[in-house]
């Protein structure tokens, strides 16, 4: 199942969907968050060319995990982490499929990075060992972790080179029905593939990373986990168009925008 959110063009608030091929249902977040994904009999359908799409969840917290794929530890001069190194984009930097993604002029180096990201259905907490991880997984969605690399090195720590504003593009979907392990996962700049990888590549599998974030920190439904990205993060200038596309979910597509000096 492919769940997006969306506001009609013609007027109206966010709301869940369920995407069919040519129109979009309607759904609660209640019912999609019990499993639910059948629209009830008050639900409307409008076609797709109506609507416009926005980012598919309304994240409280969006953990990410650095250097998850040796070659892009590597390409960054990074030792590989002997656990998962975790960091959080602030939730206001969430957009969605179309959204531009603007250039602040603090920085001179932003670059793009391509990931697969798993959307939490349900409270996560201390999952133990005889748990499946998955169980705790509405779906999956495509994510770019926007970065100000030359803010990321002055730095040292990642909050501001991660945060800005448009700085963490989702969507345009989460497919409920996906496995995670070994999906391709590609980016491309006006056309031109800059990264590909899978996630059988990662050194923290999904599954690991479910559960040892959930012994740091509660995830309740709607949170994303950004599972790192593959090697060949590169810039993103004004008039680029970026694209990020994992197997089973869809291609996320934004411009790129520079914004005037502050």
């Amino acid at each position: 199942m492919k769940i997006c959110r969306f506001i009609p063009k013609i007027s109206g608030q966010p709301q869940f969907g369920l995407f069919s091929g040519k129109a979009v249902h309607t759904l609660d977040a209640e019912q999609i968050f019990n499993g639910d994904f059948a629209p009830g009999p008050r639900a409307q359908a409008f076609a797709f060319d109506d609507v416009r799409l926005v980012a598919p969840v309304a994240p409280s917290k969006v953990v990410c995990v650095g250097r998850n794929y040796r070659e892009h530890a590597a390409e960054l001069g990074n030792v590989m982490p002997s656990e998962p190194l975790l960091f959080l984009k602030a939730p206001s930097s969430v957009v969605g499929h179309g959204t531009a993604i603007e250039l602040p002029s603090f920085s001179q180096r932003v670059e793009h990075e391509g990931e697969l990201a798993v959307v939490i259905g349900r409270e996560c907490r201390r999952v133990s060992d005889a748990e499946n991880p998955l169980d705790y997984v509405l779906g999956y969605t495509c994510l770019n972790d926007v970065t100000a690399r030359d803010l990321q090195k002055r730095d040292v720590q990642f909050t501001r080179a991660k945060s800005f504003d448009t700085f963490c593009p989702v969507g345009p979907f989460v497919e409920t029905e996906l496995d995670p392990l070994d999906l391709r996962v590609e980016t491309r700049v006006n056309g031109e593939v800059r990264q590909r990888g899978r996630t059988s590549m990662m050194a923290f599998p999904v599954p690991y990373l479910i559960r040892y974030i959930s012994h740091v920190m509660t995830l309740v439904p709607g949170d994303v986990i950004s599972t790192g990205t593959p090697a060949g993060v590169g810039p993103l200038s004004d008039g680029d168009f970026c694209e990020v596309e994992v197997e089973g979910v869809g291609v996320l597509s934004n411009p790129v925008r520079a914004t005037s000096p502050q």
